[in-house]
């Protein structure tokens, strides 16, 4: 204990003489002594607190307090009032309080003082100073110092009565720039280059040999990644995994590629909001994104949006401004020169990004864009290449095509019923001429003149049941298409994958009560999408209607057609959260046609051409579905009269030379992920154990000019402040 007090005594000297013999800054030197034993009553509080002397601003600081009295006065500490209390010696008047178990020690008293006879220079928060380069500082020992930064060393050595260091080896300086740099220790061969370069120049060499490694820029984004919150997870009681490394790899080319810091700020904080914002400038306001999501059943999901801003603020101030923000969110900051009020200005600027309080339990929450990987873009642009070279030659045969063409159309004009259909990710088909391939339930089904042939007729008790087919999920894209006549008002079932109950988990094609009705739901009632159509269908009369879906989990991604029209929804609910297999359980229910919907409620009517596509099928597909019109009846019209989409079927039809035996293009009746394409190539299983993935990456991102986020259709989302990064699909900022 002896020990101790000598050596607190002499460092204590020491400092004393130190401050005594240099210009003390406020920042550095005054600051933190206030704000650690002052700032409590003496700050912004202090007004509040009823004291009247206030030591967080100059102007409060040196004010008069009444009877020519000042908590600062320049150039005289014996008269100001600060130095009067923390030196008095009756320890009722001595500042700090006995009782705030705080006190200054002499060292500090001794800084306080110096500082004030030194004139008392103030200075803004370190945070809001221009950075300016200093004098090189004077040193006793004038050939140490290699470069300018070993002046400022070796002179807070000296000034502490301490010599450096013997240089180390070059073995440890190689070491040490290798670990400092990479992240990594040197290689022996590296080793052994380092040590037979004599040159002048050898360390600066290995420098440059290891800022050009990309090694440097992983090593750099350790730290900003940590400061950036960045996570694989939600942080929250589940934890679900997303994916933000399409961001993360952004941080680390920008390492790389040395980019300013300016535009390194800019780009994560607001990147979107850019002039024609590139990809990148998107994909790295993923930063705004990288907070905790929660996805718990019985949060407010306001309450979690607003906490989501609440983060943004407080890491922004962290990072880039170099302050603390998040006490100002209750009260004006204690610390920090900032008020509430500032707090939620600054707020404003982050509550743009249309994001859900509550987020997906699996995967990246909405919004999300795009995110090819660099290699992905690649193939996208070769792809793109192709299909150019492709329209040229096309373009450049127009003429023999179209002759052709209608050498091809004359003899079908008058021959058998031929129709065309969308080949490309037919997960199953069902022509309904038959029960081929599908087991009846609840009763026997028949059959009766049909839209294209026979259709099957149903009695509002039984269904078919075309067993495990189609076992989409949330995350997947799919198409639903059928011609429906309905007996009595349109209601029921169509086609369905889902608990034959009412509130059952998984999807389906209904009428309800006259209203197209589309159903996906995870956990009834409130985790699903489920919407009904504006208009209202007849009975009696066919209907063509198609529903797509595009994986987004929101019911902006569900498109439903009438007769091949956009249909007009409402929406009652709008999001998924959890995928139907959620937390490991099957999901197993089989494809039903006229059934799904509980016992009390299945379809009366008929049903024909049911086909079921592991994509979203663009609006001519479905046009030409729709049509109902068989090939032979268009070959029969003028050329001239033809629609687009009558054209296009001639032309798509007569591009795969004939559906091979098969007139509809259809699958066989049963068979999941297989099918015939449009020139009558096998197709590949999409929804079996085997499921083909997607091309396209993801990545979570801010939604600012983004389209939806598979690239379904061009809808545009709001701007916003930030993005988020996954299959490659990321948040956007994005997601």
């Amino acid at each position: 204990m002896r020990l101790t007090g000598v050596v607190f005594v002499w460092i204590s000297t020491l400092w004393v003489a130190s401050a005594a013999g240099r210009t003390l800054e406020f920042n550095r030197d005054i600051r933190p002594i206030l704000s650690d034993n002052c700032w409590t009553c003496h700050g912004p509080d202090a007004t509040a607190k009823h004291v009247p002397m206030r030591l967080d601003s100059e102007k409060a600081a040196k004010a008069d307090l009444g009877g020519g009295r000042h908590a600062v006065v320049e150039g005289h500490p014996e008269a100001s009032l600060m130095i009067q209390r923390i030196t008095a010696p009756e320890k009722a008047r001595r500042m700090p309080p006995v009782y705030s178990g705080r006190t200054l020690s002499p060292a500090e008293i001794e800084t306080l003082r110096t500082w004030i006879a030194q004139g008392a220079q103030w200075q803004k928060h370190w945070a809001f100073l221009p950075p300016r380069r200093p004098d090189l500082p004077k040193v006793q020992h004038a050939n140490w110092p290699k470069n300018p930064i070993d002046y400022f060393v070796l002179e807070r050595l000296e000034r502490e009565g301490l010599a450096p260091s013997p240089e180390a080896s070059r073995e440890t300086l190689l070491r040490r720039v290798s670990l400092d740099l990479t992240g990594l220790p040197p290689t022996p061969a590296e080793i052994d280059a380092f040590l037979r370069d004599r040159s002048p120049d050898a360390y600066e060499k290995v420098v440059d040999r290891l800022l050009a490694s990309s090694r440097y820029g992983e090593r750099m984004a350790v730290r900003w990644l940590d400061a950036a919150r960045y996570a694989d997870s939600n942080g929250y009681q589940f934890d679900g995994e997303r994916s933000m490394w399409r961001w993360r790899d952004w941080v680390i080319e920008a390492f790389n590629r040395n980019e300013p810091f300016d535009q390194f700020t800019v780009d994560q904080v607001a990147g979107d909001l850019l002039p024609n914002a590139t990809l990148d400038q998107k994909i790295a306001t993923g930063f705004n994104r990288n907070h905790r999501i929660n996805t718990e059943d019985g949060i407010i999901p306001e309450e979690y949006a607003v906490e989501y801003v609440v983060d943004r603020v407080d890491t922004v101030s962290t990072v880039f401004l170099g302050v603390t923000l998040g006490c100002a969110r209750c009260h004006n900051h204690k610390y920090d020169p900032f008020t509430q009020k500032e707090f939620y200005r600054f707020f404003a600027y982050f509550n743009n990004v249309p994001e859900l309080g509550r987020g997906m339990k699996y995967g990246n929450s909405p919004p999300v864009m795009a995110a090819p990987t660099r290699e992905q873009q690649a193939a996208l642009r070769n792809l793109e290449g192709r299909m150019h070279r492709e329209e040229t030659f096309l373009s450049a045969r127009a003429a023999a095509l179209e002759k052709d063409q209608r050498a091809w159309e004359s003899p079908i004009a008058g021959g058998a019923p031929l129709y065309w259909a969308p080949g490309a990710e037919l997960v199953a088909a069902f022509p309904l001429d038959s029960e081929a391939g599908l087991k009846p339930a609840g009763g026997a089904v028949t059959h009766a003149p049909g839209r294209v042939g026979d259709a099957a007729a149903f009695d509002g008790k039984a269904y078919l049941d075309a067993g495990d087919l189609a076992g989409f999920d949330i995350q997947d894209r799919f198409t639903l298409c059928a011609w429906v006549s309905a007996d009595g008002t349109p209601d029921g079932p169509i086609v369905t994958k889902m608990r034959d109950d009412p509130k059952g988990r998984g999807y389906g094609l209904h009428l309800n009560q006259g209203k197209v009705h589309v159903h996906l739901t995870s956990v009834y009632a409130d985790d699903a999408i489920r919407m009904d159509s504006e208009e209202t269908l007849a009975p009696g009369r066919w209907y063509h209607l198609a529903a797509t879906y595009s994986g987004s989990r929101m019911a902006e991604g569900v498109h439903v057609y009438i007769d091949g029209k956009p249909a007009h929804m409402k929406v009652e609910l709008d999001t998924l959260y959890r995928p139907f297999r959620n937390a490991g359980r099957s999901f197993s229910e089989p494809l039903r046609i006229g059934g799904g919907w509980g016992k009390d409620r299945r379809f009366r009517g008929r049903i024909d051409e049911v086909r079921i596509y592991g994509r979203v099928l663009d609006e001519d597909e479905i046009a030409a579905l729709a049509a109902g019109e068989s090939l032979n009846q268009i070959a029969a019209k003028p050329a001239g009269e033809r629609t687009l989409v009558e054209s296009m079927q001639l032309r798509r039809y007569s591009g795969a030379r004939g559906p091979r035996g098969n007139p509809r293009g259809l699958a066989a009746p049963g068979r999941a992920g297989r099918g015939k394409g449009e020139a009558g190539a096998e197709l590949p299983d999409r929804h079996g154990d085997g499921r083909a993935p997607d091309a396209a990456g993801y990545v979570r991102a801010d939604p600012g000019s983004l389209r939806q986020a598979r690239g379904e259709g061009a809808a545009r989302r709001p701007r916003g402040v930030a993005a988020a990064c996954g299959r490659a699909e990321q948040p956007a900022g994005v997601g």
